[in-house]
Parts: C-alpha cells; structure tokens; sequence
C-alpha cells in the first residue's frame, strides 16, 4: 500500500487500487483532523478538486455518522437517507449506493474509507467485510507513517496529541511526572494480511486454546494473573473466553485473509467502539472483559510474559485498574507513578501505592484512549489530577513543585529522631502501617517508633499459592527482626469482602464488605486462621508479640478468637516449642456495634486499636470504595468525632492501650483532631509520619482540646472549616 512519490500520488494510487478492488466508481478517503473536521484527503471518481477542500463537521452527513459509530453503513439510495449531506463541489449527484467503513485506531475512528456506485444496489456481507479489512489497514498504515510522513500527518488526529486535564480521585498523594507505560499494552501486529488463511486459523485456534488453558490453570490455582486476584473475575473470564460470538469474530476476520493478531487486534477495536458509547456500567465492563483477553491472546500469540519490559527511567504506569500483585511486578526504582481509570482509595493497588510511596491518580474515565506509550504526563496526587501531554509551563510549574515537596520532605527527614512531644510536653506514640517487606524500609527512614498495624494479608495477596507455615513464619521473623526492640502489630488476615483469593474457594456475596471477612472467615475456616496464628507464635519466640484480630463485631467472636490462640499455645507447649515472652492479644473496633459493648470487650483485650476506614464506612452506610458515594461523608463530623471520643473515653477509664492505625492518622488535620480527641497512639502510612510529627510539635494540646470541646456540640454535617480555623489560631502546621 505505501510506496514512493508524493504524498497525494500515494493516496490517489491507494483509492484507484481499492475501486477497482471493489468494483466501484467512486473511492474516498477521509481524515479527521485536530479540530475534529473529517477532510477528503484522496478520492477516485469525485471531483478532484474537492481533495482538502471538502471538510465535514463532526457528526456531519453519511461520512460523519460512519465515524460517530464507528461502524460501516451501506444504503442502496444514500441521498434518500436524513443524515446525507449534500456537497456540490464533490459532484456526488449522479451517486446512490454507499458503503463506508470507519479507520479505526485505538478504539477511535481516525477517518472514513467510502465507496459509491450510480446504481441503487446493496452491499453484501463479503463486501462489507472487505472495505473493513481494507480500513483496518490503511488506518495503521497512516498511523505508522508508512502512507503519510509525519509532517504531511502533523494535523491528522491519528491519536490524540492536545494537552489534557482530566480531574480524577486522589488514591496516594504525591507528584510526579514521566512517560506512559500502558499496563499490559496491545502489542501492533507485525503482519496484517496472511499468505495462508488456513494456517492462521490453526494459529488462531491453538492460541486459543492455550488462552483457555491458562485461565483454567489460574481457577485451579495455578500461575498467573488476570485483571484482579477474584475468583468470579476469572470464571466470568473463562465464560467470555468461550462466548460463541466473539470466536466467531475472529474467525471469520482470520477467514478474511487477516492474520490472527490482525484478526484480534481488529474485534477488539470494533467492541471498543461498540461498547464505548454504552452508559450502562455493565455493558462497559464487559467491553473491559474482552479488551483483556484480547491482550492476553496477543500475548499468548507473541510468547510475551507480562512483567518482563523494559521500562523508561521515569515511568507513569496507566492502566484500567491493578492488583496489588500486579503493580509488585513493575520495577520499583523506575516507576514514578500511576494513572488508573477504576478503582478507590482503598483499592489494592491504592494501598500498596502508598506503602512505595508512589504518586497516584484514580477515577480517571477513559484515560488509557487519550493517551499513547511513551506519552508525557504529570500525575498530581495532591489535587487528583493527570496533566496529559503538558505544555511546558505546566511541566515547570510541576517541575517547582516537586522541588518545594523535596525540600518539605528533607525537613520531615530532620525530625526523624525527633521525640513526637507536643508543645505542652505530652508525649505522642507514633508508629507506621506495614503489609510488605518494603514497608520496612520505611521503618528506619521515617523514624517511626514501631509498627501499628502490620496487614498480614499482603502476602497471601500477592502469593499464587496459600502461603506455607514456614512461609508465613519466615515473613513474620524478618519484620520483627526489622522492627528490633519497636513494637509490631500483626493483624491477622483481613480477606473477604473486596480482598478474594484466587486459591481460596468462596462463594459469591450479594453484599460482600458485610459479608463473611475477616474474622468471620477466620472462624468459619479456623485451620486457616489456626496455621497463622502458629506461624505468629514461631516467629515471636522469646520476644513480645502483639495479634490483633479484626471486624470484631460482638464479644463472642473476639472469645472464639482468643480461644484459638490458647489452642495454639498449648499445642506448642506439648511439644516443647519456645512461645513469646509476652504475648499481647487485641481487637479491632471497625464495627459500630461494639461502640455500645465496650465495657464487656475492653476488660477480656490486652489492647485495642480503631480502625477508621471501615468504622466509619459503617457507620455512615457509605461503601469507601463505590466512588458514587465514598465522599458524601466527611470523617470530621460531630457523629464520627463523638463515636472516636466515646471508644476513648471507655478505654481510658478501663485502662486499655488504644491506637488509631487507619487513614485519618496520617493526614496532618485529622490527626491533629485525634490528639484533642484524647488519642495519643498514632499509626500512619510512612508518607503521613513526617507531616503529622510536625502537626505534633507545633500543637498545644490543652488549648486546642478546649477548641475542639465547643465544636462538638456543632449541628453541621462537617466541621472540617471550623477546625482548620482553629488549627490556624493555634499556628499549628497543619
């Protein structure tokens, strides 16, 4: 199709070729430009003068409407149809059967291949299914440069190329800015037609199957990953794997002398523009079904293992959504950050982003089509936005503020050994959440005095595999081994609701964050929780060892809980095994029920430690993780404020250790909410410590408790203003 001379010589040449192909008298092809116009860049049978002459508004006549849909149009009489257009200059008069298919790119269309006869006749199938075989190639060959050079394309919306902001949700706070890696991008295939159709339909099966093959692999436990770590993801997986219509597809695109990548590569741009359109959030999931196995399949066809790319020195990773295992296989020193169009804040891959320290970006709709590898962006973890393709002004005003954060960062890195003591002289406990072994890095960097919540489920997480007893054991040694003399909190596994192992049979939950998690499965399948609990008591021999179980929603499944660790101790004494010098056994407060049976369950813990994030989730019936209605709440209200004041108020009384180890303690306002509230054991993230020691030693407590009692009383859903305010009277750095 390319070849040499001029630029225009190429594209008359490649309409002549295509008429004649097609028996048609009339070839056309459109392109469509920055500002959106579909321009006639070539045409065999319409007037040559038209060529860059003749621009349609977007939507604009047949042409437009074929690029709207992204999907061919044939008409017998095309005049007779209500979006026909009429253009005099063209001279189209004597023309009535139409049929125009759409270039598509990426999911976009790119342009419109046309062709018309005088006869009022009606394309068949085998020709509709050629003009878009043809349009497939012709788009990547404009797209490649192979057709157009760059300068002739310097107009020609091939993808887009215009700055961008897209305002998401911020999930780990930070800035950055680099390249763009596409999450398991869709490899271009190499050859689009096939010399042999036979053969590539025998490839196309054989990859199929070893597609299937893998899938069936990953339901029995097997190796590898698949957009997620859910069991019902995977069977839903394999169910499209084996959907009639989409093997149909690719077959019947390979039998029209495609190769098999083309083939895939081709469905999977028609079911982009199919889907996209769709409002329905089902019907657009399942457009992310098949994009997903089509990649796969590529990758299956090409041998490629994901994970294994090489990746430039600053890259911003984008993709529909991550697992904790899959954002772990990307080379930490390289990535700067991440852009993600799904997920929440307390996603898997938000967590673990922030347990690296890496900027991130969610709810970003639709930011995989607007953007190409190797892209410039700019992700902004402090307002929730992407920059796309920044002009350079913006790039230097990020460039300044990464500079100004560097330098609040070497500040935080001086108080490191700094005592967390308020103004007054009350001393502050503050400890770092952890759930992998990088988080113990952060340990000595950030001059944490121990870890307060060590999420034990990490590991089976990430693991392929239900992770062995001296697996577990061996994890647990190191970090108390990492943490010396400081105190570690290990809450045992929190899985269930949103966190489903793929190894782990379970049965699905209409409702599952207040389904069987946690401890409830903890119970339910107490050789689990048992072989955990075992692994704890081996790794903390001889030294102090803290458990804490979690979504504790009345006494008797904290009872239940503590009975399987005297099981477990017991069992180690008959056999002569060394146990903990002190072993501390605590509960979470997560669920609202115990607010009103403090006094039954503090007596029966060693400690107790309030869990924010799905405490107040239940409390104000709002799922943090459904974006729709996860900030209709705001954690500084009265009712959340007092629920916080009444837990330590109960334990001061019982004289219960408690600490607050989820979100609100290491946000700077909101922990400096928790100190008037009484609290004085803080656990952060590692990128909250710095922030909130310095909220601590500018804060007089006395005088801001005395400032948080009047605002208590406050009617307002929120007092976040009011207390930002009297921050600002007290000057303390918040």
């Amino acid at each position: 199709m390319a070849g040499g001379g001029p630029a225009q010589e190429r594209l008359d040449t490649v309409v002549r070729t295509i008429a004649q192909s097609m028996v048609a008298e009339v070839c056309s092809i459109y392109l469509r430009r920055g500002s959106g116009e579909l321009e006639l860049f070539a045409t065999q049978g319409l007037n040559p003068q038209a060529v860059h002459a003749t621009r349609l508004r977007p939507g604009e006549g047949l042409v437009g409407e074929v690029a709207r849909m992204a999907q061919p149009i044939s008409l017998s009489d095309a005049p007779s149809h209500p979006s026909f257009s009429y253009r005099p200059e063209t001279g189209e008069d004597p023309y009535h059967a139409f049929l125009g298919a759409p270039l598509l790119r990426g999911g976009r269309a790119i342009g419109v291949l046309v062709v018309q006869n005088r006869a009022e006749r009606r394309y068949d199938e085998d020709e509709v299914e050629d003009i878009q075989t043809i349009a497939m190639v012709l788009a990547e060959t404009v797209a490649s440069g192979e057709l157009l050079a760059q300068d002739e394309l310097r107009d020609v919306e091939v993808a887009p190329h215009r700055p961008e902001r897209l305002k998401g949700q911020r999930f780990a706070e930070g800035l950055a800015f680099g390249h763009v890696v596409l999450h398991e991008a869709p490899l271009p295939p190499e050859r689009l037609l096939s010399d042999d159709p036979v053969a590539e339909e025998v490839r196309l099966k054989d990859s199929l199957a070893a597609l299937k093959a893998s899938i069936d692999a990953m339901l029995d436990g097997g190796q590898g990953k698949l957009a997620g770590q859910s069991f019902e993801v995977l069977e839903t997986y394999r169910m499209f794997a084996d959907d009639r219509g989409w093997n149909r597809s690719l077959e019947e695109a390979v039998r029209s002398g495609l190769t098999a990548e083309a083939a895939v590569d081709r469905v999977r741009n028609e079911h982009r523009a199919r889907f996209a359109k769709a409002r329905d959030p089902y019907i657009k999931e399942r457009l992310h079904d098949f994009e997903d196995l089509a990649n796969r399949l590529l990758r299956v066809m090409a041998g490629d293992r994901p994970g294994e790319r090489d990746l430039p020195d600053d890259a911003i990773l984008v993709a529909r959504n991550l697992g904790p295992a899959d954002l772990l296989e990307y080379p930490r020193d390289k990535l700067r950050g991440l852009l993600l169009e799904e997920g929440s804040a307390a996603s898997h891959a938000a967590i673990v982003a922030r347990a690296l320290q890496i900027p991130c970006v969610g709810r970003l709709m639709g930011v995989r089509d607007r953007l190409s590898e190797g892209d410039l962006v700019i992700v902004d973890g402090e307002t929730g936005e992407a920059h796309l393709r920044p002009r350079p002004d913006m790039l230097d005003s990020a460039q300044s503020r990464m500079a100004v954060r560097d330098q609040r960062q070497a500040e935080f890195a001086k108080l490191r050994d700094v005592p967390a003591v308020t103004a007054d002289g009350t001393r502050i406990t503050l400890l770092t959440n952890a759930g992998l072994a990088v988080d113990l890095e952060n340990l000595d960097e950030t001059g944490a005095e121990g870890i307060g919540l060590f999420r034990t489920e990490f590991q089976f997480m990430v693991s392929e595999e239900l992770p062995r007893l001296n697996t577990q054991t061996a994890l647990y040694k190191l970090v108390l081994d990492a943490a010396g003399d400081r105190p570690v909190t290990f809450r045992t596994l929190d899985i269930g609701g949103d966190k489903v192992l793929p190894y782990l049979e379970s049965e699905r939950e209409e409702n599952p964050a207040l389904g069987r998690r946690a401890i409830r499965l903890g119970l339910d399948r107490p050789a689990l929780l048992r072989m955990q609990l075992r692994a704890l008591l081996a790794a903390g021999a001889g030294r102090e060892l803290r458990v804490m179980f979690p979504m504790i929603a009345t006494v008797d499944e904290f009872r239940a809980g503590r009975e399987l660790v005297d099981i477990e101790c017991e069992w180690a004494r008959r056999r002569g095994r060394a146990l903990p010098a002190l072993l501390r056994v605590g509960a979470m407060i997560e669920c609202p029920s115990l607010l009103w049976h403090l006094d039954a369950l503090l007596p029966l813990t060693d400690f107790v430690s309030i869990g924010t994030n799905d405490l107040l989730q239940y409390m104000f019936a709002a799922d943090r993780t459904n974006p729709l209605v996860s900030d209709r709440y705001d954690p500084m209200s009265p009712p959340a404020l007092r629920a916080l004041a009444e837990i330590q108020k109960k334990c001061l009384e019982t004289g219960t250790p408690v600490s607050v180890c989820g979100e609100l303690a290491g946000r700077p306002l909101e922990a400096f909410a928790l100190l008037t509230l009484g609290f004085t054991r803080l656990s952060a993230p590692a990128g909250g410590v710095g922030p909130v020691k310095r909220m601590i030693l500018s804060t007089d407590l006395p005088a801001a408790r005395r400032g948080m009692a009047a605002l208590l009383g406050s009617s307002a859903g929120s007092i976040r203003n009011e207390l930002e305010s009297l921050a600002r009277k007290l000057n303390v750095a918040v």
